[in-house]
C-alpha cells in the first residue's frame, strides 16, 4: 500500500525544474524580500522623522506613532533571522545537506498556520472585515466604495483571496518537503553503496584474479603405434 507521502512525492516542481532548483530559487527570493525590508527598517532607525508614519488628529483625534523604535528593532531582528533561515535552506539544497532545510520548512508550516487562522477568523467573525476597513485612513483608495459593498460579498472575496494564497503556500511547502526527501534519500543511498562496496571488496577476490582466464593445457603428444 502506498502511503500519502509517497503518493505526492515528486522530484519536479512548476512542471519544469527540479525540486532542488525550486528550493534554491525560493530561498533566494525570500532572502531578497527580507533584505529589502531590512534596508527599510535600518533607514527608519537612522532617520525616524522621515520614515515614521503618523496618523493625523483629523483622522483619529490624536497623533499616534504606529511604529516606535522598539517595534522597529523587533522587526529588524525578525528580518535578520529570516535571512539566516532562507540562507540555510539555499545552502542545504545546493550542497545537499537535508538538516539545513528543516528550519525553512518549519517557517513555512508556521506561516501557513497563521494564514489559516486568518481565514477561520473571517468565517467565524465576518464583521471583522468591516471593522478592518473602518480602521484604514481616509486617504485609502476606494475606501468608501469597498465599505458600501455587501458584507457577504466582501467575506467571499477575502476568503477567495486567502484561499488562493493558502493553495500557493501549500504547493511551496510540498516542493520544499520533496527537496528534503530527495536530499536525505540521496545521502542514505550513497552511504549504503559505500558500505556495500567495502563489503564486496573484502568478501570477493581481486578483480584480476576473478576474471583471469586459466591457461589452456597443451594437447597430448601423438604417439606412434
Amino acid at each position: 500500500m502506498i502511503s500519502p507521502w509517497d503518493r505526492w512525492y515528486s522530484t519536479s516542481c512548476c512542471l519544469c525544474c527540479h525540486v532542488r532548483t525550486g528550493t534554491i530559487i525560493l530561498g533566494i527570493w525570500y532572502m531578497l524580500i527580507n533584505a529589502v525590508v531590512l534596508l527599510i527598517l535600518l533607514s527608519a532607525l537612522n532617520d525616524p522623522v522621515q520614515y515614521r508614519y503618523h496618523l493625523t488628529s483629523s483622522e483619529l483625534g490624536t497623533d499616534i506613532d504606529v511604529m516606535d523604535d522598539a517595534n522597529i528593532c523587533i522587526a529588524t531582528a525578525i528580518s535578520l533571522l529570516m535571512i539566516l533561515i532562507c540562507g540555510m535552506a539555499t545552502y542545504g539544497a545546493y550542497k545537499q545537506h537535508a538538516a539545513w532545510i528543516i528550519p525553512f520548512f518549519c517557517y513555512q508550516i508556521f506561516d501557513f498556520a497563521l494564514n489559516t487562522l486568518v481565514a477561520i477568523s473571517v468565517v467565524v467573525y465576518p464583521n471583522t472585515v468591516q471593522d478592518y476597513l473602518q480602521q484604514l485612513p481616509g486617504t485609502f483608495p476606494y475606501k468608501e466604495d469597498i465599505m458600501s459593498t455587501n458584507n457577504m460579498c466582501l467575506v467571499f472575496a477575502v476568503l477567495l483571496f486567502v484561499g488562493c494564497i493558502l493553495s500557493f503556500k501549500a504547493y511551496l511547502i510540498g516542493c520544499v518537503w520533496n527537496c528534503y526527501r530527495y536530499v536525505s534519500g540521496r545521502g542514505t543511498t550513497e552511504v549504503l553503496v559505500y558500505v556495500t562496496t567495502n563489503d564486496t571488496t573484502v568478501l570477493l577476490p581481486p578483480y584480476e584474479e576473478a576474471v583471469a582466464i586459466p591457461p589452456k593445457e597443451p594437447p597430448p603428444q601423438y604417439m606412434e603405434a
